[in-house]
């Protein structure tokens, strides 16, 4: 039975572990580390979801929300298990958490080629907006 829990920075390695192997889709970087984890954990814990199948960690999604808009991001699951609704699963709970504290509009960031990633989040009622995304690193 898959159950939904919080994320706690005991999770750390096996999620960091899950996250090497999920494929293509999940870009590791500096914000990754167990230290920047944990600065997540202190802003807002409830946002950062595990599903576990017989204690093993097989999925995760990662929820911010700035008191504004909401953030998506991490969303992975073991490859062995996908298509049986652990995704669709983790991004329902993270979406209701984030009702839960207000948000009404939410982002989400996928590679531009990763086609079967962009239409499992439109089945889930996700849109592309067409708008060019830009990022910088400021530390």
């Amino acid at each position: 039975m898959i159950q939904l829990r919080e994320f706690t920075l005991d999770d750390y390695n096996a999620v960091y572990a899950l996250w090497q192997n999920a494929g293509p889709g999940i870009g590791l970087g500096r914000s990754d580390t167990r230290e920047e984890v944990a600065k997540k954990l202190q802003r807002d814990p409830d946002l950062f979801m595990l599903a576990e199948e017989d204690g093993k960690i097989i999925g995760t999604v990662i929820g911010g929300f700035d008191g504004r808009r909401g953030l998506i991001y991490h969303l992975a699951v073991e490859p062995s298990r996908r298509a049986r609704g652990i995704g669709k699963m983790l991004m329902g709970e993270i979406e209701q958490r984030l009702v839960a504290k207000g948000c009404l509009r939410c982002y989400l960031l996928v590679m531009d080629d990763a086609r079967d990633v962009i239409e499992f989040y439109r089945r889930l009622g996700w849109e592309t907006w067409g708008v060019t995304v830009m990022g910088k690193s400021i530390a």
